[in-house]
């Protein structure tokens, strides 16, 4: 009788584990737990999507991770190394979490829920365990598809008897932090003096070459400045998060504090074009009262962002400011204040609000600088920014145009910008979605081809996997799961890399409402709202919770939900489409009328034949919505 067949493939495997995770959830579980969850989100989950690796299972304190090329895999082992080691700058000892890492390319069976089994994995599993901290160990399979590209020291530890292994592995070590050591020069023979020649002349011409550019760089560059001299010109989103002051009273309570300075400092580091001055240097001014405009000389920076922890019972209250350091104007301030179900849970909100909050406040403030600077011939970088501080406003046809223009002029300074082309995918998704776009125009093929151009560019920008993500979502049909996934992993994509895109978990919202899972899409808009409670988006966020509480025939919330939406400056055709159909649907027909009129007014081309050509996904779902618009009155074309 024949066997079931198993698929098996050859692939890379990497394994981590926490070095000591028994001891440290022992001294401080909530602790522990909570840094390992900020480690996940703002530092390993990005890393591992930039190297395209797929998480196959994860515990406590370790996780499995598949690969399809070990370049990608060691890669990614070295990033996560070496981003700890600046995480662990200055910590004691007894706090310190380091990983061991084994990577090893095998045979594995795959189970039909993607688990992967076999040798491969347990291989790479065993050589975690025999892994000094902050190390990789590899196999003799895994080394030799990279050894050629390494630049660490490697250390030959020879054939290992790994447990439950039959036959003995050949495992070699990257030390992180350690450069490769030069090998000794052969002796040149004479035959060869022409070729040496050669290679010395060459070797001398880069020299010069690369000392000149480090020279030029030095000159350029945003560095810390001596006493002496400050430096000329500081660059752009370049910022310094100063240590959050425990105003709680309780020493203990500095943790939360460093916890939320260390994290923010990652988090904004991730805002494409910044310059973030690194937490070990933030943190010499802890406790000093330094003037700002002092801070932005010192450290050659524009921006310093301060705040406060205080801790009063079951409530914190988190302060934060915005400063201009070469004025010492205040630019943007900000509290919080919450009560502490999750202490931890707390703090990694707040990191992602202030991270979203600070990537838009940032651009304004430079577009802002720009053209108070009057410069006569702006650069690619000052267009674009200009461009995206008009998409960072509450959307409107005259922003849309005026972004266009910006981000069009950009493109022909350079067609590969890829700032310039996800903000073009921007302004094209929102007048397709809004019934803006030109007469004789496919918006949504414009705005589809753009975002593709745009990852093409740059595979790691994560509101270009937003833009496709939402693109698909206003073109999929109720129930249509193919479209549905497609788009649900261009929405998780993004929020890998950027796990502070609050715009990723409101496309993943319209998705579920897409799919009829109304209770999973209200929980994305919330987290979505939770990350950004301001955001020049919220109206859209309303008008999609507003959407699923129709779907669950929640009308009053509805009706609730589409008014806030109007009320926070969102003025387009959306939420008057979906009040309507909860006024009809709820017996208010003068009501329901008055919402189409407004509807109408707001874009007069729109009918149910019209949106059935252009836009179905907004009349067709959910279910009811439809006939409830033609009870208040929607032309039929």
């Amino acid at each position: 009788m024949a066997s079931e067949h198993v698929e098996r493939k050859l692939t890379t495997i990497l394994a981590s584990d926490v070095v000591g995770y028994s001891r440290l959830t022992g001294a401080d579980e909530e602790l522990t737990l909570a840094r390992l969850r900020a480690l996940r989100s703002d530092l390993i989950d990005p890393i591992i999507a930039v190297h395209r690796g797929r998480v196959v299972k994860r515990t406590g304190d370790g996780s499995i991770l598949e690969f399809h090329s070990v370049v990608d895999a060691v890669r990614c082992a070295i990033e996560v190394q070496d981003g700890m080691v600046e995480r662990n700058a200055g910590l004691p000892p007894e706090r310190k979490i380091e990983f061991r890492i084994g990577i090893h390319l095998g045979d594995v069976m795959v189970e039909t829920d993607g688990d992967l089994m076999g040798d491969g994995v347990n291989i790479a599993a065993r050589l975690e365990s025999i892994c000094e901290p902050g190390a990789i160990c590899l196999s003799e399979q895994a080394y030799w598809q990279v050894k050629a590209r390494l630049d660490l020291a490697v250390s030959d530890l020879g054939d290992k008897d790994l447990k439950n292994i039959a036959e003995p592995v050949h495992v070699f070590s990257l030390e992180v932090g350690k450069p490769a050591t030069a090998k000794p020069a052969k002796p040149v023979r004479s035959r060869t003096f022409i070729p040496f020649v050669v290679s010395l002349i060459i070797a001398l011409i880069v020299i010069v070459v690369g000392a000149w550019y480090f020279v030029s760089s030095l000159e350029s560059a945003p560095r810390v400045a001596s006493n002496a001299q400050a430096p000329t010109q500081t660059a752009r989103l370049s910022i310094v998060i100063m240590p959050f002051a425990n105003l709680s009273g309780d020493p203990g309570q500095d943790y939360f504090a460093e916890g939320i300075t260390e994290d923010l400092t990652t988090a904004l580091s991730r805002i494409r074009g910044a310059f973030v001055i690194a937490r070990s240097t933030a943190m010499t001014f802890k406790g000093k009262n330094v003037d700002a405009k002092e801070i932005g000389k010192e450290l050659g920076v524009r921006y310093v962002l301060e705040g406060s922890v205080q801790r009063d019972g079951n409530r914190v209250r988190v302060n934060t400011q915005l400063i201009s350091a070469d004025k010492g104007a205040q630019l943007w301030a900000n509290a919080f204040n919450e009560n502490i179900a999750d202490l931890f849970k707390l703090q990694d909100e707040i990191v992602s609000r202030l991270a979203r909050a600070m990537q838009i406040e940032l651009v304004n403030a430079e577009s802002r600088r720009s053209i108070r600077e009057g410069s006569q011939n702006p650069d690619a970088i000052d267009l674009a920014m200009r461009g995206w501080s008009f998409m960072y406003r509450t959307p409107a046809k005259q922003n849309d145009v005026a972004a266009r223009a910006l981000f069009q002029h950009v493109l022909k300074i350079d067609s590969n910008n890829a700032d310039a082309m996800v903000g073009l995918a921007n302004v094209d998704l929102r007048d397709h979605v809004n019934g803006w776009t030109d007469p004789g125009i496919d918006g949504w093929k414009l705005a589809m081809t753009e975002a593709e151009q745009a990852i093409a560019l740059d595979p790691n920008y994560a509101y270009a996997y937003y833009i496709k993500a939402d693109l698909l979502a206003y073109s999929m049909k109720p129930g249509d799961e193919q479209v549905g996934n497609e788009g649900l992993a261009s929405a998780e994509t993004a929020l890998r890399i950027s796990p502070s895109l609050a715009p990723g978990y409101y496309v993943s919202a319209i998705i579920e409402t897409m799919l009829g899972r109304y209770e999973p899409s209200i929980s994305h808009l919330q987290q979505a709202i939770r990350l950004s409670p301001r955001d020049y988006l919220l109206g859209p966020w309303l008008q999609w919770m507003g959407r699923d509480h129709f779907g669950l025939h929640q009308y009053d919330a509805a009706i609730q939900d589409e008014l806030k939406s109007i009320d926070s400056g969102y003025r387009t055709f959306q939420p008057y489409l979906t009040l309507a159909g909860a006024y009809a649907a709820n017996g208010n027909d003068d009501k329901a009328r008055q919402a189409i009129s407004e509807m109408l007014h707001a874009n007069p081309q729109l009918s149910i034949a019209w949106f059935h050509a252009h836009l179905p996904a907004l009349i067709d779902w959910p279910p009811g919505l439809l006939p409830a618009l033609r009870k208040a009155g929607l032309p039929e074309g």
